[in-house]
């Protein structure tokens, strides 16, 4: 087998089969099939992009066909933001199809069913259709009705479709066998009366036919070649199949219906009737609300396409379901606005600096680089003044040595500025400190360990910034069989910020992506205007909730409690990362990325001169080099200032072989 056949994924290894068993390249056609009941979520990215995703290998059309055979839950406006959202992703598709095209084809069928002795009409009670189902264990029974004659039930469909009876009078079943396995096989519905206005046929039918009824068919009259659901859908497929059984012919292509593991995600819920409650009780501002998983509010968030499909296409595609941590999809949004999102400085809980030795009517105007990952981004200009913001967090009276920001006697380093030694500070009648009074000095050569950014008061740009986090507290909120997923909501998933911006924002568009320096990733939001800026916070430059997960309960064994959690509390932070190091470089994708995270997490509780003797690691030992290049990272963002041999050392990277460290390099900042 060669290497190429081995990493294809179970699906390509199917189409590839099919391919070698004689099915011509040209008949390769796939579809997307959302029904239009709501906004397209993180979830739905996985089946957009297997569809789309095989489209693009294989050149091989894709149709975007609406499933809206429920008028009760449909509306125009759901389709326009699928479209909207799987152009967005950089999808193109082939047709664009509805499943109401086919209404009168199914209706035919359906007809032609009746008349074959392999449908009926059924005008129980659907209490009493459920109980003469049976169950998984117990076989049905056949329902009164079963033996109407062609002629009953041929008059009982026509007049069903005119309109005659009122919902839930009567429906049209598949005729196949009540004591089947498998509980789908037992006398599906293929017909129900609907009474309700359709957004494309409006009130010409007032039957309308099933998703299993109608889902096979599609595929075959739009002769698509390989119909990919998720694996609820497994199932259905011996239903789906006896429904084609009925209506192929020799001279045209049979679709195959396969599944693949949906994708689930970690403090997520992705069932559109529960993310309708949320809009509907007003717990979010509406689908494209940043908190929420959809594709719309992922968008308004600041998530790029890009890293979106960096995400699909990480996760793989897979046979069994599993759960994704979230921290995965943000990782993969960080990696991509690292390279291509500009620096900017921001202030979001400001303190008053008074630079005491800066003349009061002075300004000065520095140059500071866009972004470092991208070459072509250039410069811009940032104004200096006597009175700046600094981060209220990034000034103490006392602190230790491992605080490498502003304290009493301390120095630090104003990012593209001079260097700052604060002196005393200004409390009012509370005792909270108001001003912080330093002196500067333009000897910006000297090594100064922490830098911090700044804002200068007297060009400072008001902002609104909407900090948001995960809208719910618990791993699985839709999991709990005893409580409702609406008792997990973070009631802090939302934080107004008033800010301070570095005037280059003033003209900001709409959707425009930034780094605040130290802070994090944000976009400039839908509301803002020319008088009012107002940024949504995309995510954070560090995952801050690995630090707050809830730990696995401690075994009650006495001998376990005294020595292992014991010795696991003990061993320090740099040696648990280097022992993360040793294997890095041999993990699979997932596993890696999720490592690396780990990795970023404990570097907090790493000191420079923990790390400075693993500057000379061997060449050969590459993974706890990558891990070193992690380290720095975190340090140099708490505020660590770049020295010789730190630049030495990513020099050095940059040089290597391997792949993964000079990736790593580049992007440190």
């Amino acid at each position: 087998m060669s290497e190429e056949r081995k990493s294809l994924n179970f699906l390509e290894q199917i189409i590839e089969e099919d391919l070698a068993n004689g099915m011509p390249k040209e008949n390769l056609r796939f579809r997307f099939p959302p029904e239009p009941n709501g906004y397209l979520h993180i979830g739905h990215t996985k089946a957009i992009g297997i569809s789309f995703g095989l489209g693009e290998k294989y050149n091989a059309p894709v149709n975007l066909r609406f499933d809206d055979t429920n008028p009760a839950k449909e509306e125009q406006e759901y389709v326009d933001a699928i479209k909207e959202d799987v152009s967005w992703l950089g999808y193109k598709w082939d047709k664009e199809l509805f499943s109401s095209d086919y209404f009168q084809q199914l209706y035919d069928w359906a007809v032609y069913f009746i008349k074959e002795g392999k449908a009926y009409i059924d005008s129980q009670s659907s209490e009493a259709m459920a109980e003469q189902k049976g169950t998984p264990t117990q076989p049905g029974v056949d329902g009164p009705f079963r033996n109407r004659t062609v002629e009953e039930n041929l008059d009982l469909f026509e007049r069903m479709k005119a309109g005659e009876f009122n919902e839930g009078e009567h429906i049209l079943r598949a005729k196949i066998d009540m004591q089947h396995v498998n509980m789908l096989m037992r006398d599906p519905i293929m017909y129900r009366i609907l009474k309700k206005h359709h957004h494309r046929t409006a009130n010409d039918w007032c039957i309308y036919p099933m998703y299993d009824w109608t889902h096979g068919e599609s595929d075959y009259l739009e002769q698509v070649s390989h119909s990919l659901c998720s694996l609820e859908f497994k199932p259905h497929r011996e239903l789906y199949d006896w429904f084609l059984d009925q209506v192929v012919t020799e001279d045209k292509l049979r679709p195959k219906q396969r599944e693949f593991a949906r994708l689930n995600l970690s403090y997520t819920i992705m069932s559109k009737r529960k993310l309708l409650k949320l809009v509907e009780d007003g717990v979010v501002n509406g689908w494209d609300d940043p908190r929420m998983p959809t594709i719309s509010g992922l968008r308004r968030r600041g998530y790029t396409p890009t890293a979106i499909r960096k995400f699909v296409e990480t996760v793989g595609v897979a046979k069994r379901e599993n759960v994704i941590d979230v921290s995965l999809l943000e990782f993969c949004i960080r990696e991509d606005l690292n390279k291509t999102a500009p620096r900017v400085m921001a202030v979001l809980d400001p303190i008053k600096v008074v630079i005491t030795n800066y003349p009061e009517d002075k300004e000065e105007w520095f140059d500071a680089e866009n972004n470092q990952e991208d070459d072509a981004a250039g410069f811009r200009k940032v104004p200096f003044s006597r009175e700046i913001y600094i981060e209220k967090e990034d000034f103490k009276e006392e602190a230790s040595n491992k605080f490498f920001r502003l304290k009493l006697g301390g120095e630090v380093r104003l990012k593209n500025a001079y260097i700052i030694k604060a002196e005393s500070v200004v409390k009012d009648a509370n005792g909270n400190i108001t001003e912080v009074h330093c002196t500067y000095s333009d000897d910006t050569e000297r090594r100064v360990k922490g830098t911090l950014h700044w804002v200068s008061i007297k060009h400072a740009v008001k902002a609104e910034v909407r900090e948001y986090d995960r809208l719910f507290l618990d791993e699985a909120p839709d999991s709990h069989q005893d409580k409702d997923f609406m008792e997990f909501i973070n009631p802090d998933s939302l934080k107004l910020v008033e800010a301070f911006v570095e005037p280059s924002l003033q003209d900001a568009e709409i959707g425009q992506r930034f780094q605040f320096q130290r802070l994090g990733y944000f976009n400039v939001d839908n509301d803002s205007a020319s008088d009012k800026l107002v940024f949504n916070k995309t995510v954070g430059l560090r995952d801050s909730w690995a630090k707050v997960k809830p730990q696995p309960a401690a075994n009650t064994n006495a001998n376990t409690n005294k020595q292992k959690p014991q010795q696991q509390s003990q061993r320090k932070a740099i040696d648990v990362i280097q022992k993360l190091g040793k294997k890095y470089t041999n993990l699979p994708e997932e596993k890696r990325l999720k490592v690396r995270a780990e990795i970023l997490e404990l570097a907090k509780d790493v000191t420079y001169d923990e790390v400075e003797p693993l500057f000379n690691t061997a060449v050969k030992k590459v993974g706890t080099r990558i891990a070193v290049t992690l380290i720095l990272k975190v340090l140099v963002e708490n505020g660590q200032a770049k020295n010789d041999d730190i630049n030495a050392f990513i020099e050095k990277a940059l040089e290597d072989k391997n792949e993964l460290l000079v990736e790593e390099a580049k992007t440190f900042n």
